[in-house]
């Protein structure tokens, strides 16, 4: 028999991307995602190109996932997809120590991220009047 299969999350014109456990503060990365934010994938792909941020690479390389998931897996239309929504959230955070002075030591915390990537399908808009 099995179990039943779980309803889909999302719409039928979108997409979605998921990178988890990135090595880099949430802080951090939510400023590459929100440069991306509302943005046609083709425009959003080339900002993260010339990006100077580290982790532009590791977003770049989650959109193009998800991209191709939409073209592959759902049949969507590569040049009307826009970023509809890139959100970050906390993941595990390693501890380390780092030794001072007069035996004494302090934390050090690494934190990691998670980021969900969502394309969605957008109707083209002609410039015809009618």
């Amino acid at each position: 028999m099995g179990k039943a299969k779980a309803e889909r999350r999302l719409k039928d014109n979108e997409a979605q991307a998921v990178a988890r456990t990135i090595r880099v503060s949430p802080q951090k990365l939510n400023l590459v995602a929100a440069m991306i934010r509302g943005k046609k994938v083709e425009r959003a792909l080339a900002d993260l190109e010339f990006s100077r941020k580290r982790i532009a690479g590791t977003v770049k390389k989650t959109l193009e996932s998800a991209i191709a998931n939409a073209e592959n897996n759902h049949d969507l239309d590569v040049d009307q997809l826009v970023v509809a929504e890139a959100y970050v959230g906390k993941s595990i955070t390693m501890k380390r120590f780092h030794a001072r002075g007069r035996g004494r030591a302090s934390r050090i915390e690494k934190a990691f991220s998670h980021l969900t990537i969502v394309v969605r399908e957008v109707e083209a808009v002609t410039g015809e009047a009618a």
